[in-house]
């Protein structure tokens, strides 16, 4: 199975109309190599190619850039060392690497919020009635207690928080990656947090004179709201491991694995 035949696998899982204008590219590779195996990841990463050509595998879906940039673009960048080793190694292993950003999020289920919904075990606390699809009531608890379930399911050592971390809550909305940012209108997660009078929102990215400004004066004022934030790579890697579970009986006899990206953080 080359590599085109793969993506249609891929394009096919999820259904939902193709985009004119995406993301969703051949970033590197050629349609044509035969695929010796996909590794799935958030980023393609110099750690995560170095990996992949560990393990034998040619092809890396990946669900954000390779360049630095929404689009990929490189002609900014072609003069720079970094990008040209981190090209170099690419091609000199005849790695592929696919962008499956767009139809990901955009086809009959968002594939990014399955897997998150997935590993935290929220299925039945998830509110459907809802317009918005990603507000939950879950049991009570406390803000400190859900920042740690969260640091345990997700793999984190250091969680930021706005707000009071003794608050009690049960009202919780989550925004992963850039969806916390507003999706082109920086109102919308305050809006949703008032809305459907959520008592916590859980983050991925953030401006931090917009949600983030809203829930400390709203805690200031005694409303009782906080703000979790996991960042953009917590809150959608569990997709990307999802997306490999779902690839592998379709894939038949090519092998998948599941690459991490990680944080892209230090904490000293």
């Amino acid at each position: 199975m080359n590599v085109k035949e793969v993506v249609e696998i891929v394009l096919a899982l999820n259904g939902g109309e193709k985009f004119d204008k995406t993301c969703d590219q051949l970033i590197e590779g050629d349609w044509e190599y035969q695929v010796t195996g996909v590794v799935t990841t958030f980023m393609a990463t110099v750690d995560v190619i170095h990996r992949t050509i560990k393990s034998g595998y040619n092809l890396i879906i990946t669900h954000e850039p390779t360049y630095f940039t929404g689009l990929d673009h490189i002609d900014w960048v072609k003069d720079d060392p970094v990008y040209q080793r981190k090209k170099a190694l690419i091609d000199d292993n005849r790695i592929s690497i696919w962008r499956y950003h767009d139809h990901m999020h955009g086809g009959n289920t968002d594939l990014i919020y399955a897997g998150l919904l997935k590993d935290l075990g929220w299925k039945e606390y998830l509110n459907t009635e809802l317009p918005q699809p990603h507000c939950y009531t879950i049991p009570a608890t406390t803000v400190v207690a859900l920042v740690d379930f969260l640091k345990k399911t997700l793999g984190m050592k250091v969680i930021q928080v706005v707000g009071d971390p003794e608050m009690k809550c049960s009202r919780v909305g989550i925004l992963v990656g850039g969806g916390s940012l507003g999706l082109g209108q920086e109102e919308m997660p305050a809006r949703l947090m008032h809305d459907q009078q959520l008592d916590v929102m859980i983050c991925g990215e953030i401006t931090e004179w917009t949600l983030s400004a809203y829930v400390r004066d709203a805690a200031a004022l005694g409303f009782g709201k906080a703000m979790i934030v996991v960042g953009h790579e917590r809150s959608e890697e569990p997709g990307m491991k999802e997306l490999a579970n779902l690839l592998q009986p379709l894939l038949k006899d090519i092998p998948i694995r599941f690459s991490d990206a990680g944080e892209p953080f230090i904490y000293l």
